[in-house]
């Protein structure tokens, strides 16, 4: 599943004060602990609990080193353009800020703090105790469960009454529900085996069990402070969670949200060292009855067996910095991108063994993936984040794992859109200027960029609509809306309203998992 990077400029908090500040070194004083939770209320969902970094980078005494006090106080007063941080002038007092500034340059980023599977169970909220009591069928107009697309709505401060999950009708383009979440939505993943039921995951690590019939929350439970993983069994049984904050990922019971099992996320990176890692990418899979998780420092991928004990396969020195990864072959081959060796490494997930480390340029990121059938070739698509040299999409024939083509585009890019009944990839260019307005398409036979769409605000995450008819980008930032356009002619038809639009994601992913495969193709691929 596709995520903001912590390395990125880019409360339903269950007694987090209680539990965080026993481990912060600073916390000491009623000041000290004031401006801990003045950070907590509005700063950690996006910089870390552990002041470490998440969806934006690390606020703490190293990070900060030598900058000048004064240019951080203007910078929260006024915001970061072009990044997901508001300005806080008339949000936060004067000396708030100063006090804010002063407390982060002499704050260590704090060690992991706990967060065990008797908390997880301790944080489950029950909102409806009689799930028979829900509709047999949706309570709107809509021909398919398909047809939902679903948006993680950030809020203008990454919480507050912005923070939603916002559920639309994608051959209407009208809002059919929305779910307050607290704190940014980050992630919404479906149940394969049951169409009404959808998973909403926060920046702040809650999870909420939605009924999509309904519009409503029936549970959630607070599996971390900080982490976008998440992924469901194709049974539909099981969730899998990991965090940044702390180190570690549970299983879950998709029904009850009931913790089953925890892992301590560690192991020896490609340098030899013993590391504890955060949680990258988790996915579930229609090939197997199992979970792959990517440990991003120890770079390692486990595969989970969905059976007793849930036994651990690790699969070792994949490449350095891990995240982001997406499936083909009917989900039995799995791409995972490493930032910092610019490659992706191709996982076997039968043999459970690294297939090939194929070249994907600087700061490779695959989001959500996009595969497509072009010819008779299984065609697998990444972006690559950051400001390169060489600014490209690159490009891999996923049957021979062999680089077919990098296409040049105009700036960074971070997530790949494609369907197998649209003739264009989009991506999303990303860099810290007005191309960061534009999505670009490139057409699937010529390999080649062939349109740029100015969404008008920072435009990102597109997603196609489960019949490909239409295409659907987050404005944010300055724009505050989602736009779609027409698949085949490019042609805005509509546009909905939301308060910084972020993830998008399609309800048909669970039939063909990988944007850009058909159901048909994806069961019938080599």
């Amino acid at each position: 599943m596709n995520t903001i990077k912590k390395h990125l400029p880019k409360s339903v908090l269950i007694g987090l004060a209680a539990i965080l500040l026993p481990f912060g070194a600073q916390a000491t004083s009623d000041t000290s602990k004031n401006t801990h939770q003045l950070y907590e209320d509005n700063c950690a969902s996006c910089h870390g609990s552990d002041y470490g970094g998440f969806i934006a980078p690390g606020l703490n005494a190293d990070s900060l080193k030598g900058r000048s006090p004064t240019a951080l106080r203007s910078l929260i007063m006024t915001g970061s353009f072009d990044t997901l941080m508001p300005p806080f002038f008339g949000r936060l007092s004067d000396d708030d800020i100063r006090g804010l500034v002063k407390y982060l340059q002499t704050t260590p980023k704090q060690a992991n703090p706990a967060w065990t599977i008797d908390d997880i169970k301790a944080s489950i909220k029950v909102y409806v105790k009689d799930e028979s009591t829900l509709p047999a069928k949706p309570t709107y107009a809509i021909n398919s469960m398909d047809d939902v697309i679903g948006v993680a709505a950030r809020g203008k401060y990454g919480r507050g009454s912005g923070s939603k999950a916002v559920f639309i009708n994608s051959v209407t383009h009208k809002q059919i529900g929305e779910i307050p979440t607290g704190t940014a939505a980050h992630i919404i993943d479906y149940n394969p085996a049951n169409p009404r039921w959808a998973y909403v995951k926060t920046d702040t690590a809650e999870i909420f069990k939605v009924d999509l019939y309904s519009m409503q929350a029936v549970r959630s439970v607070k599996t971390g402070f900080n982490g976008p993983g998440l992924g469901v069994s194709r049974d539909g049984k099981y969730i899998m969670a990991g965090s940044y904050v702390p180190h570690n990922a549970v299983i879950l019971d998709a029904d009850t949200l009931e913790p089953l099992k925890t892992f301590e996320l560690e192991g020896v990176d490609p340098d030899g060292k013993m590391v504890s890692s955060d949680s990258g990418m988790i996915i579930g899979t229609p090939f197997a009855d199992i979970f792959a998780i990517a440990l991003e420092n120890a770079g390692q991928v486990w595969v989970v067996d969905l059976k007793e004990g849930f036994p651990v396969t690790k699969i070792e020195n994949v490449g350095r910095h891990l995240h982001d990864a997406f499936l083909s072959h009917g989900g039995s081959k799995l791409m995972v991108a490493s930032y910092d060796d610019s490659i992706v490494t191709a996982i076997d997930l039968k043999d459970r063994k690294i297939i090939k480390k194929l070249e994907a340029g600087c700061v490779p990121h695959v989001g959500g993936g996009s595969v497509v059938e072009v010819d008779g070739r299984t065609l697998g698509f990444g972006t690559n984040f950051g400001d390169c040299d060489k600014m490209v999409v690159s490009v891999w024939d996923l049957d021979k794992m062999e680089v077919v083509k990098q296409v040049p585009v105009s700036g960074g890019t971070e997530s790949p859109a494609a369907h197998a009944n649209a003739p264009y990839v989009a991506v999303d260019i990303i860099s810290k200027d007005r191309r960061a307005r534009t999505i670009q398409l490139i057409d699937k036979k010529t390999l080649e960029v062939v349109k740029t769409l100015d969404v008008g605000g920072h435009a990102y995450f597109p997603e196609y609509s489960a019949d490909g008819k239409f295409l659907y980008v987050s404005a944010g930032y300055s724009g505050d809306e989602v736009v779609v356009y027409d698949s085949k002619s490019l042609e805005k038809v509509a546009s909905v309203q939301m308060e910084s639009p972020a993830g998008i994601f399609s309800h048909g992913r669970v039939r063909y998992m990988t944007r850009g495969l058909s159901p048909d193709e994806m069961k019938g691929a080599k």
